[in-house]
């Protein structure tokens, strides 16, 4: 192993400080999605099969299911599928959909449900699964999971309406915070609906540039997560808004709740959430590859770096403005990428953070709640019949 294998800290240390399946499983994420490109050339045909008349439906709803950073890869998917498939593309969160189905549920829409889970095991993915069969005249699966031991994988398996796509070994986490699961389902989801063949074609591009991201800014991430801001702030529009929250959560779980986190739109936040910036407070803003939607962006960083109150770091495809090289971090090789590109290195980003602010408040990453409060599998939830 290189010393970027382990983020750049021994064994010994990781092995002491309970961080050896997260450091691994930040660091894998690279080959977790060349891996990933490889099942789905192998499936491609089987994949096809199943989705082309489905999708050919112009009158399919699709709609992306998980919980917590599950929900997310949801919610960070649904733009760019809206945009490529034309057809009604949603995110629910399968703990909305378990809790009040009659209210996302439509019963004579055709629905396509696309669920993303790294266990399958957790008990609001088994349950929307067939909730959803009961509340719908017609509807069918996409099952997208990391272990093919998992309830949801093993439900799925002789059943003509359901396809099940277990990812490579590598990228079922161990550790407590998803990350080589979160990336991985979500490439694979990217790829599925916009193009194997396509991202054949980009998974060393999007491996290269997240691989540099390790190399070139962690350490850099270690420092900044030395400085302990109080509170910190994740901003993104359109498929990076569900990277925003999805990096809120990840520090969240990471510093088990002694970091106050919050994620919004560069444009929403004006609207009341800007109150939460104060002088122990860090903005880290994604900056989108959309020129339209760019704007609106470095607006927003001129206009906080004005305030002076807090700290802002921007991360961008290249440098935002000449005034902000100091605070912000360039992806490499990303500039004609898309967003759902971008995200995935991005990603990165927001998680070696996280994994260093938790070594920082003294917590072990891969298990940061030591009082067993929260779970790595949910537990202690009762699904209750229709």
């Amino acid at each position: 192993m290189t010393a970027v294998d382990y983020l750049d800290l021994a064994d010994s240390f990781l092995d002491s400080h309970g961080a050896s399946h997260t450091a691994r499983e930040i660091a894998q994420q690279p080959e977790a999605w060349r891996q990933t490109q490889k099942l789905l050339d192998a499936e491609r045909a089987r994949i096809e099969r199943f989705l082309r008349p489905l999708l050919a439906n112009k009158d399919m709803r699709v709609i992306l299911t998980g919980a917590g950073s599950s929900a997310y890869i949801g919610q960070s998917l649904a733009p760019t599928l809206l945009r490529h498939s034309g057809r009604r593309v949603e995110a629910i969160a399968t703990t909305d959909l378990v809790a009040a189905p009659r209210t996302y549920l439509q019963h004579d829409v055709p629905t396509l449900l696309v669920s993303f889970a790294r266990s399958g095991g957790s008990p609001e993915s088994v349950a929307a699964v067939e909730i959803a069969d009961q509340c719908l005249a017609r509807c069918q699966h996409l099952v997208i999971t990391c272990n093919r031991e998992g309830e949801l994988y093993r439900r799925a398996q002789g059943n003509e309406s359901r396809l099940a796509l277990a990812l490579p070994d590598l990228t079922h986490d161990q550790g407590f915070a998803m990350t080589s699961s979160f990336s991985s389902m979500y490439y694979a989801a990217l790829a599925i609906f916009c193009g194997i063949e396509h991202f054949a074609e980009r998974v060393e591009a999007i491996a290269g540039s997240a691989r540099s991201v390790i190399e070139q800014y962690n350490a850099a991430l270690r420092e900044l997560a030395a400085k302990d801001p109080a509170r910190v702030v994740f901003l993104g529009s359109g498929a990076l808004a569900g990277l925003a929250a999805e990096a809120a959560l990840k520090l969240l779980e990471l510093s088990d709740g002694a970091v106050v986190t919050m994620a919004n739109t560069p444009l929403g936040f004006r609207h009341g959430p800007k109150a939460i910036v104060n002088a122990a407070t860090l903005v880290v803003v994604f900056v989108s590859n959309d020129s339209q939607t760019g704007k609106y962006e470095l607006d927003l960083l001129a206009e906080l770096r004005g305030d002076g109150v807090g700290a802002v770091l921007a991360v961008a495809a290249g440098a935002p403005t000449p005034a902000g090289d100091d605070d912000s971090l360039q992806v490499a090789e990303m500039s004609d990428a898309t967003d759902a590109e971008l995200l995935l290195p991005f990603a990165v980003i927001a998680q070696l953070y996280a994994f260093h602010r938790s070594l920082r408040l003294g917590l072990r990453p891969d298990t940061p709640c030591a009082s067993g409060r929260v779970n790595r599998v949910v537990k202690g939830v009762t699904i209750h019949p229709l």
